[in-house]
């Protein structure tokens, strides 16, 4: 007779002893276990008892696979009578590797959700044989829908920003991050709009200790934020992020691009006017990333346009400026000098900027006291693009903060 050959391991489980294994028709291992805690503590007065009143009905439970195959712990929890209470009521043991109402141990809940990290649902409850609802289960369980304050000592620099649950819809939800000294970003919190009030709820509802320790918030030009900051964040320095200004005026050097375009086409004859395809992309290049026939097309709209070949330099100059390491006084004398440089110009398309650039003066200008700025956000945002994309949408909030959390703290916690 061919026997099986056999291997022992270790369960890895305190208070337990294995009485037997089996695999059963589905080709599952069920492990029959058996505490030897010996005794629990009772549920009313909390003292230790050791007196033995009988045994529950049999639970078997999910556990960590073995070898590739299904495993279940199957088990009788045992129940103490506590000699001490009045009534002498009985109570059920407590093992440390099981979850209290839950289908799993806890062993297995956490290697569920190593296989969620930047992954989705579906495909986790496909490769580990469970149903939907069990997979989302262990995220309720083990996950909280809200932060954590305790978890932190200090905030530092805050980060506003809005994503869309659905592309082409204005439901913006809003983003709350923290770019922690440690250079690590934390998710603090997922708001059901941006309206003004709730963003200040929210900033008042971080407790004041850490409140103090704040001393930045990265922001667009929305002044629903950014009155709930001063309202909520007194101290804290408000920065108008630096990619948000920069977009601006590129939109201005490209109002001026469309304008000179349209004049073209308009006079150029049709062959001369198609000598000029492929400007788009290397007006809006940076000058060091040129290849030789970009440049060459950039030469020739110059020739046609020297408007255009001005609001490109002018464009120029002021990433240079952002990009120099000025101090906020000497940066504001540079950004006054451009701002007049462009109204000698006499260029249309700069004006919508530079009202732009007044009103949010020292909110766009407070960038180069510690040149923080939303990038650590928007790197942030586009993981949660991917997110989005890769379950399809998710559109419950709770659910949304949940798989933020797991996805950016999963591997630290879980692997």
């Amino acid at each position: 007779m061919t026997t099986k050959a056999q291997v022992t391991i270790p369960l890895d489980i305190p208070d337990i002893r294995v009485l037997k294994t089996e695999i059963n028709a589905q080709g599952e291992l069920i492990i029959t276990v058996e505490s030897t805690k010996g005794g629990s503590l009772c549920h009313r007065c909390g003292r230790w008892t050791e007196k033995l009143h009988g045994y529950d009905d049999w639970v078997q439970i999910r556990h960590l696979p073995a070898f590739g195959r299904v495993t279940y712990l199957r088990y009788r929890p045992k129940r103490y009578r506590c000699a001490t209470c009045e009534g002498q009521p009985t109570t059920t043991e407590r093992l440390a590797w099981g979850a209290s109402k839950s289908p799993h141990t806890a062993a297995y809940d956490a290697h569920v959700l190593l296989q969620l990290v930047n992954s989705t649902v579906e495909d986790v409850r496909l490769k580990e044989q469970l149903s939907y609802d069990s997979v989302l289960g262990v995220m309720e369980r083990c996950i909280s829908a809200q932060v954590d304050w305790s978890a932190y000592t200090t905030l530092g620099v805050l980060g506003l920003d809005e994503i869309a649950l659905k592309k082409g819809h204005r439901d913006f939800v809003v983003i709350v991050t923290a770019h922690l000294s440690n250079a690590q970003i934390v998710i603090l919190g997922v708001l059901p709009d941006r309206l003004k009030d709730t963003v200040l709820a929210f900033l008042r509802s971080i407790p004041a200790p850490l409140r103090h320790t704040i001393h930045t918030v990265c922001t667009d030009m929305y002044t629903g934020y950014i009155e709930a900051v001063r309202a909520a964040l007194p101290t804290a320095r408000i920065v108008i992020d630096r990619f948000h200004v920069v977009e601006k005026y590129h939109d201005a050097a490209d109002t001026v691009r469309k304008q000179e375009l349209k004049r073209l086409k308009a006079t150029l004859p049709e062959e001369e006017y198609q000598q000029l395809h492929g400007h788009l992309w290397a007006f809006r290049k940076k000058p060091a990333d040129l290849t030789p026939e970009e440049q060459q097309v950039l030469q020739r709209l110059f020739r046609l346009a020297p408007k255009l070949k001005l609001a490109y330099d002018l464009r120029q100059q002021l990433t240079a400026t952002f990009e120099q390491h000025l101090s906020q006084k000497a940066a504001k004398i540079k950004i006054r000098a451009w701002i007049k440089r462009v109204q000698k110009s006499g260029l249309k398309g700069f004006d919508d900027f530079l009202k732009t650039l007044e009103h949010w003066w020292e909110e766009i200008t407070n960038y180069f006291v510690a040149r923080a700025n939303s990038g650590f956000v928007e790197g942030f945002n586009n993981k949660l693009k991917v997110l989005k994309r890769r379950c399809y949408g998710i559109f419950n909030l709770k659910h949304l903060f949940q798989r933020i959390y797991l996805d950016l703290e999963g591997y630290g916690l879980f692997a």
